[in-house]
């Protein structure tokens, strides 16, 4: 299990030092501002989605660690996704993280490199780093024109 812990952070520090997908995106159709007060982080999330299809998803903005990764690795996640599976994915990932922490990661395929953030579940604070990202995608998916804050 060590060797996996391991690798999971490692895979949440390579994408918070070279976070992909990262600036704005001038042909984005739907974006939203997300902000957590507790820890400071502070994105914007855009998208460009095409006949109910994300064609392209970006972020910018400053984060702690695994805020960034996160946003990072939901950008990569939710290209070339419907709607309703970006959204499904949103749902998989928010459960895989407030579930209790002895409770197993249900559908871990469906969240593929997603999963490494199962164990910020065992770090309550931090669960709303990592779900900023996601709920501003879904702010800007629906066209919210109110910020996103996590409080």
């Amino acid at each position: 299990m060590s060797d996996l812990r391991d690798l999971y952070q490692e895979l949440i520090l390579d994408h918070t030092k070279h976070p992909r997908n990262f600036g704005a995106l001038e042909n984005a159709n739907c974006r939203a501002d997300g902000h957590n007060p507790l820890c400071g982080d502070k994105l914007t999330v855009f998208l460009d989605v095409s006949n109910g299809v994300v064609k392209d998803a970006r972020f910018q903005g400053s984060g702690c660690a695994i805020s960034t990764a996160s946003a990072s690795m939901m950008t990569e996640s939710i290209k070339g996704k419907t709607r309703a599976e970006a959204e499904t994915l949103f749902e998989r990932f928010h459960q895989m993280l407030t579930s209790p922490p002895d409770v197993e990661v249900q559908d871990a395929e469906e969240l593929g490199k997603l999963v490494v953030f199962s164990g910020v579940k065992e770090f309550p604070v931090r669960v709303k780093c990592a779900t900023l990202a996601w709920h501003t995608m879904n702010a800007a998916m629906r066209h919210e024109a109110e910020p996103v804050s996590t409080e």
